[in-house]
């Protein structure tokens, strides 16, 4: 195997992670005009959709695009150029077909599900038009998998940036024919945007597989396996992580159909209900997970990574990996925490200029658990455990149900996020009970937790009593909320680095370890 280069590593891990904070940052201004655009009530019936779209993307593709990913990884480290082509080309086929039967099955089934399922006919015209992203998506998702497996990391990263652009520049310019007509119009503007967005980015990944298939030649066409045994590999791998991401998706469908219905039994009326659906789902919750950008980046990349090692036997070097993705997220988590705690109410009104203070801090105290979650999993990816993963995501998702059906019609909102911050704990306690059973992982509750919350709650309470006294009075609401928030972050970073929870050294070590790239050939 070829000598890898650092430098290249680097690199790839530097593009990864930029484009992921600039696709972050480019979709959540459009969140923020969209939510401007809509109202909260827009955007409930805008989050009442976008389940279908997870579920489509979920039946579709969901399990073949960690499948590439993860084959295209075995099969590079063994150097069977042809095997990843093949099975690139057989799951592509399968996605698209799937693609369009989905696209089928809504379209003309989109009036039953907005009478009977959603109960609000202003859902119909969306969903007819968001059926016609799904064969783009599906087959656009295989690609960008067999990409991250060869650990190409530009072609993802430039593909998330565009792809939001598209869907940014495509609202702006339909954006005034279609909201004057009303909410129903609002969100099938959305969707449009959407339907641009999945067509781009196919044919975006296409052109990019062409030229790569064109600078490797024949060696994409020497296959070591039957075509029969790479479906074989491809369905036995792809079809528990379908079915584990089908019954999540449908959990979750439901969770956001049952919240405005028990909201209402908490006495809310309906569109108020919706509102605080459409606060909740659409505005709180993207803005918790808006520092996930180099997680999110981590994770897709601990798949093929993990996956290498685990090849290998290196169970050593899947340990390292584990446990500083573990903390990293961790002490990533426990900074946003801060962040949301102490400065709930200014993020809400100068962001949304909305009343969301209340759900940004209790949402913000899962921080850490949400962020631990995300590596996790890329972690037990790349192990192979997804019927694992199948049965924490069901565990997680019937705790949630039972706090909505039973404690939501007494508690509101609240009892819901409780709901959800238990779930964390439970699959985060047997996620990680699973990957000590493949390697001794050094549990290191200190560094991990209480030294970040210690100087997590320090750079709050001194950013907050600044803010306080001189900030926001000399400076305005929003130029005081960026200098607060900028020297909150400074003192986290000085509190965890000078306590030892974390070194620049394992930052950057993770890194190197997690962004591998494939040796040019």
């Amino acid at each position: 195997m070829a000598k890898i280069n650092k430098k290249k590593i680097l690199t790839g891990a530097l593009i990864l992670t930029a484009a992921g904070i600039i696709t972050r940052v480019l979709g959540f201004v459009y969140r923020i005009y969209m939510s401007n655009l809509m109202g909260a009530e827009g955007m409930g019936l805008y989050q009442l959709i976008m389940p279908v779209y997870t579920l489509a993307w979920s039946i579709a593709c969901a399990g073949f695009n960690t499948t590439v990913s993860k084959l295209t990884a075995q099969e590079r480290a063994k150097g069977e150029y042809g095997n990843m082509s093949l099975m690139l080309k057989q799951s592509v086929v399968i996605t698209s077909v799937l693609g369009v039967l989905l696209t089928f099955v809504l379209y003309f089934g989109a009036e039953y599900m907005a009478v009977y399922f959603f109960n609000d006919r202003r859902t119909l015209l969306p969903l007819q038009i968001l059926s016609f992203a799904f064969p783009f998506m599906a087959a656009g998702t295989c690609i960008r998998g067999y990409f991250i497996g060869l650990q190409e990391t530009k072609i993802p990263a430039i593909n998330q940036v565009l792809e939001q652009i598209v869907r940014m520049v495509v609202i702006y310019f339909i954006a005034a024919a279609f909201v004057p007509r009303g909410l129903e119009y609002a969100a099938a503007a959305a969707l449009i945007a959407i339907v641009a967005e999945e067509i781009f980015s196919f044919v975006f990944v296409f052109i990019a597989y062409k030229r790569h298939k064109q600078r490797l030649g024949a060696v994409l066409t020497k296959t070591s396996i039957t075509a029969a045994q790479s479906l074989m590999l491809i369905m036995t791998m792809a079809l528990p992580l379908t079915g584990n991401r089908v019954a999540g998706s449908l959990l979750t469908a439901w969770e956001n159909v049952l919240i405005p219905r028990q909201l209402q039994v908490y006495g809310l009326p309906a569109t108020e209900a919706i509102s605080e659906f459409g606060r909740i789902q659409g505005m709180a919750i993207p803005l918790i997970f808006f520092p996930t950008a180099v997680l999110t980046a981590l994770s897709v990349t601990l798949v093929p990574a993990v996956s290498e090692a685990a090849a290998a036997r290196d169970m050593r070097g899947i340990s390292s990996i584990a446990s500083k993705a573990m903390l990293f997220a961790a002490v990533t988590g426990m900074g946003a925490a801060s962040l949301f705690f102490f400065f709930a109410h200014e993020l809400g009104m100068v962001i949304y200029n909305q009343p969301i203070g209340l759900m940004l801090q209790l949402l913000g105290i899962m921080c850490p658990f949400i962020y631990m979650q995300i590596l996790l999993s890329g972690v037990l990816n790349g192990l192979g455990c997804q019927m694992f993963i199948f049965r924490n995501s069901l565990i997680s998702s019937g705790i949630c149900i039972a706090f909505i059906i039973f404690l939501v019609p007494s508690f509101g909102l609240v009892a819901y996020i409780f709901g959800w911050l238990i779930s964390l704990v439970v699959v985060i306690g047997l996620g990680l009970y699973k990957v000590r059973q493949f390697m001794p992982l050094e549990m290191q509750f200190s560094r991990w937790l209480l030294r970040p919350l210690v100087a997590a709650a320090a750079a709050g309470l001194v950013a907050r009593l600044i803010a306080d006294r001189f900030l926001l009075e000399a400076a305005g609401l929003r130029i005081g909320l960026v200098l607060a928030v900028m020297l909150l972050g400074f003192i986290y970073l000085l509190g965890v680095l000078l306590s030892g929870s974390i070194s620049r050294d394992e930052i950057k070590r993770l890194f190197m370890a997690t962004f591998k790239k494939a040796p040019n050939s």
